[in-house]
C-alpha cells in the first residue's frame, strides 16, 4: 500500500503547481457536421445528413509543455438519411427515404496538443491535435411520419457515447479551426420492429471558435 501511496502522493504534489499556474481560456465555437448511422446489420442504403454545432468550449494549457485538456457544452444535430421503404416491414406502414434528425447536447472531455515552441510563429499560427470521449445528452428527434396511426419506427436511447480525434489550428492566438471525427461506441436508436437492429454515430465536424 505505501508503495503505491508514496508515488500517488509525489504525482499529486507535481500536479498542483501546474494546474495552478495553467492558462485557462473559453470561446463560443461553431460547425457543420456530416454524420451517419453505422447499423448494426445492412438491410437497407444509409446515406450521410449535414447537421450544425454550436455551443461553448473551454481550453486549459498548461505552459511550458503543449498539453492540455478541453471540455465543452454543444447542442449538436446529428442523423442520417435511411431507405427504411426499400424493405416491406416499413414500407407497410408507409414509410420510405427518411430523414433521421436527433437533436442532442454534447459534452466534449479532450486532451490536447498544442505547438508552442516554434521561435515565436505560434504567434501567428500553432497547430494542435486532440482526442477522447464525447458524452451525448438526446434532447429532441424530429418526427417521421408513415401512415395514420403508424408509430415512429425508430426509439431513441436517451443519449450516447463518442470517441473523438481531431487537429486543427490556432490563427494569431485568437482563432481555432479544426476538423475532427467521432465514432460512436454505443447505441443512438433502434427500430421498433426488429429490436436488436441498433444503429451508432459517425460524425465528421469542422469548427471554429473563438478564444477570449
Amino acid at each position: 500500500m505505501k508503495r503505491i501511496a508514496a508515488p500517488l502522493l509525489i504525482f499529486i504534489a507535481l500536479l498542483i503547481p501546474a494546474v495552478a499556474s495553467a492558462q485557462f481560456r473559453y470561446a463560443p465555437v461553431a460547425g457543420v457536421t456530416i454524420s451517419d448511422l453505422k447499423f448494426k446489420q445492412s438491410l437497407f442504403n444509409v446515406d450521410q445528413i449535414v447537421g450544425f454545432q454550436a455551443g461553448i468550449m473551454g481550453e486549459m494549457m498548461f505552459p511550458g509543455i503543449g498539453f492540455g485538456i478541453h471540455i465543452g457544452l454543444l447542442y449538436n444535430q446529428m442523423g442520417a438519411k435511411a431507405d427504411i421503404g426499400s424493405r416491406e416491414i416499413w414500407r407497410a406502414d408507409g414509410f420510405g427515404n427518411e430523414n433521421i434528425y436527433v437533436h442532442t447536447l454534447d459534452i466534449p472531455v479532450h486532451l490536447r496538443f498544442k505547438w508552442t515552441r516554434m521561435m515565436g510563429f505560434e504567434d501567428y499560427l500553432a497547430p494542435f491535435v486532440y482526442g477522447g470521449p464525447d458524452f451525448s445528452i438526446q434532447v429532441g428527434h424530429n418526427s417521421i411520419k408513415g401512415n395514420e396511426g403508424a408509430p415512429n419506427p425508430f426509439r431513441y436511447s436517451g443519449g450516447d457515447i463518442g470517441l473523438t480525434a481531431g487537429g486543427g489550428a490556432e490563427i494569431f492566438k485568437r482563432w481555432q479551426v479544426s476538423l475532427q471525427y467521432t465514432w460512436g461506441m454505443s447505441n443512438v436508436l433502434k427500430t421498433r420492429k426488429l429490436d436488436n437492429l441498433t444503429a451508432r454515430n459517425r460524425e465528421w465536424a469542422v469548427r471554429v471558435a473563438y478564444m477570449f
